[in-house]
């Protein structure tokens, strides 16, 4: 049968769904992709209300090299068809116990950045780059491939990189061996958090994420990481693409193992193949019957961990802040003490580390004239039984409020003209996320690799996988790679 005439369903309009409609009509198939939502981006959304836009979850557009290719792929220029800033200097640092790293593009200029911390270890910066542009050199094919059974491990490529991964070593216990100041170190493991994991317990192989923003920078779409959704939503459509909105797909019909079609609140849709990017720890359990699900059952994933979940503030502020960078990360006073509030003890912290985002200074279209946008995030527990966040929630925003002089932003509660909060609850009544975790499945070494959900799925036929819940891992680019890999592996099991 033609290719023409295989149809192909995705569930989920997040990035990763949108990427593979792109590349799955690219190649031939009739493709339907079905979002439960009113618009697209899933985690990658937007807020638009009374004037301000705010991107709901990444804000950071990093490596876009992989997009880019995708672009290519389908006849499209990413830098034609986006308008895309460079943030410089990329953000700044600031360490409550004292002392701030603003972060520049340039090693030359970032050297003399770190030397105002840290003079010896501003000359270790040049062996961090070359180690690390030596280490993505060998991993990217790794990271580039499907990982579908143990068996996987033995390809050269993968021996050859694994060689040079220290499974003992820990991200921070790896940056020791260039930066002495734990200050320094922070600017480049604070990074964990895109994993929604602790620097401390994070594998060795993602010193790479500050690598990659020091080599390849960090980016600002023009309307936000939302407005790349938005553009990649209308190229889908302009291919050809069928694209769904307000509609849940409800259930699977099997054939046995194999996916025959899906039922959302509106009617049947016959499939050839199944795309699932919805997040996989929620969607599956209600798709799939438990005995259908050997590897995932319930039990599996119950006892999985899962990343950290965040407290948002989404603030629409009158006035400028051009005082204060595009991006600020405060980390608090006892770093430690508040990793472990976040990752054992599963309490709210007491005095957190957060991140700050003023985008207007960069972006003017984010907010009426005159006016600023401020998008706040607060690493916490995913949801938990320890938390109760209808009550909670309101003394953490006092609180959060309170500790946003620490990113120099002074008391801005008079000039707040909009405001959302969103808590681990919301993000799990909401947006579907399992437990509110937003960086879904952690990537510590026993979930990654072969051991995460398979891009194919293995207890299924002809379902794949694609986002932060499968293999690579979360972030965005990372998820438009397991795009590519989901769907070549569509395109060898359902051939022209």
């Amino acid at each position: 049968m033609p290719a023409s005439n295989r149809r192909i369903v995705i569930v989920g309009a997040g990035p990763g769904g949108l990427a593979t409609a792109m590349i799955l009509k690219r190649k031939g198939y009739e493709v339907t992709l079905i979002e439960r939502q009113a618009s697209v981006g899933g985690r990658t959304g937007a807020i638009k209300e009374d004037g301000y836009t705010f991107d709901i979850g990444p804000t950071f557009f990093l490596y876009p090299r992989i997009l880019s290719e995708i672009f290519t792929y389908c006849g499209y220029d990413l830098w034609r068809e986006i308008p895309i800033k460079r943030v410089d200097p990329m953000y700044r640092v600031v360490h409550e116990a004292g002392g701030h790293l603003d972060v520049v593009s340039g090693e030359e200029a970032m050297k003399a950045e770190i030397a105002k911390l840290s003079p010896s270890d501003a000359a270790n910066l040049d062996r961090y780059m070359r180690d690390n542009r030596k280490k993505l050199d060998v991993f990217r094919g790794v990271l580039e491939n499907p990982f579908l059974s143990f068996s996987d491990f033995m390809r050269p490529n993968v021996v050859k990189a694994l060689s040079k991964l220290n499974p003992h070593m820990s991200l921070e216990k790896d940056l020791e061996r260039y930066f002495k100041d734990p200050r320094v170190r922070r600017a480049f493991s604070f990074q964990a958090k895109y994993l929604g994991m602790s620097p401390f317990k994070c594998p060795s192989l993602f010193t790479i994420l500050a690598f990659l923003e020091h080599e390849y920078g960090i980016w600002h779409p023009v309307g936000g990481c939302n407005a790349v959704m938005q553009r990649m939503a209308d190229i889908a459509v302009e291919m050809g693409v069928e694209l769904r909105l307000e509609e849940e797909v409800t259930s699977i019909g099997f054939d046995g193992k194999k996916a025959i079609s899906v039922t959302t609140n509106k009617e049947t849709i016959e499939l050839d193949g199944l795309v699932v990017n919805a997040d996989f720890a929620h969607v599956m359990p209600k798709l799939v019957p438990n005995d259908m699900r050997k590897k995932w059952n319930d039990r599996k994933i119950e006892t999985q961990e899962f990343s950290c979940s965040t407290f948002m503030l989404y603030l629409g502020i009158e006035g400028r802040l051009d005082h204060v960078p595009h991006h600020t990360i405060v980390l608090a006073e006892d770093f430690e003490g508040n990793i472990d509030e976040i990752q054992v003890k599963k309490v709210i912290p007491k005095d957190p580390s957060f991140y700050v985002q003023n985008a207007s200074i960069t972006d003017d279209t984010l907010a009426p004239e005159g006016h600023s946008t401020v998008y706040v995030l607060v690493p916490v527990p995913h949801r938990t039984d320890n938390i109760d966040w209808q009550k909670e929630a309101a003394e953490f925003r006092e609180k959060t409020l309170d500790r946003l002089e620490l990113a120099g932003y002074p008391d801005i509660r008079d000039r707040i003209r909009y405001e959302k909060v969103v808590t681990p609850d919301d993000w799990e009544a909401d947006m579907h996320i399992y437990k509110g975790a937003t960086f879904n499945l952690s990537h510590n070494l026993t979930q990654m690799l072969c051991f995460r959900p398979h891009n194919r799925y293995e207890d299924l036929e002809r379902v794949y996988l694609v986002g932060g819940g499968t293999h690579p891992g979360s972030g965005l680019p990372v998820i438009f790679e397991s795009a590519r890999i989901s769907s070549d592996l569509l395109a060898q099991d359902i051939a022209v």
